[in-house]
């Protein structure tokens, strides 16, 4: 376990793999840890030096006080990158992982070899939907949302055949701190990079889920047409298809990261 000080608090990381391979950094969804990422750092370590970490008010990171900001939440990343030594990295983000993905391959591509963009667009949802998010989680706490968050996070028949990664995920939403969430549900509130993303030139990989009601197909589809060369993958899996279809995911990252 490791942390990284900063000004207003750490950020919690863990690094495993050969440290002479590419570096591959993984970067969590809006609600979970680096956790969610374990069937691809499994599977994926013999090849790179895998960094996960927990983003900004989520598992061991500091909860400092919100509202954050996408920017904010990319240069955490930065911060990370340069106190590690690391000049280069693949970038693979999910929803708010992906929205930060999406910012730092804006404003500081040297920093990306290639960049996968999972499950995520340049505006997810709208303001009303946050707010009552938000309210409804500070007057409930992650048990008044954690259901709702599930059922469009896997498909019905995934959550029937899979418990054990259906609690694995709970868990984490439920050990997600209130302020924590809440400060991270306004940084996605008001993320709009739709002009952004055209400004995008770091190699990118688009993955969608068909059965996804956050960041549908369609939005997947649209970034495709506004970054230049990115190639796009869908597979059979609702909004964390990291988990839902991990051997197809880990595939296509893989591949795409090797080519």
């Amino acid at each position: 376990m490791s942390f990284l000080d900063l000004d207003d608090g750490r950020i919690h990381y863990e690094m495993a793999g050969p440290t002479s391979a590419p570096t591959l950094l993984f970067s969590n969804s809006l609600g979970t840890s680096l956790a969610m990422w374990e069937p691809q750092a499994n599977a994926l370590m013999q090849d790179y030096c895998i960094l996960r970490y927990d983003t900004r008010g989520h598992g061991r990171s500091s909860v400092s006080p919100g509202p954050y900001r996408i920017s904010q939440l990319a240069d955490d990343v930065v911060v990370l990158l340069d106190r590690l030594g690391l000049q280069r990295v693949h970038f693979c983000g999910l929803s708010m992982g992906g929205m930060i993905g999406m910012l730092l391959a804006a404003r500081a591509p040297e920093r990306l070899e290639k960049l996968v963009l999972c499950n995520t667009a340049p505006q997810i949802g709208s303001a009303e939907v946050w707010n009552t998010r938000i309210e409804t989680v500070r007057k409930g706490g992650m048990g008044a949302v954690v259901d709702g968050i599930l059922g469009r996070w896997f498909t019905a028949g995934f959550r029937a055949a899979s418990p054990a990664a259906i609690e694995h995920t709970r868990r984490m939403l439920m050990e997600t701190q209130v302020e924590g969430y809440s400060a991270c549900c306004a940084a996605v509130r008001d993320m709009d990079g739709r002009d952004l993303v055209a400004s995008i030139r770091v190699p990118t990989l688009i993955i969608t889920g068909t059965d996804d009601p956050v960041a549908t197909p369609e939005d997947g589809r649209l970034m495709v047409e506004r970054i230049a060369g990115a190639e796009y993958k869908e597979l059979s899996a609702a909004h964390l298809s990291n988990i839902e279809a991990a051997s197809a995911f880990t595939i296509e990252l893989s591949r795409f990261l090797k080519a």
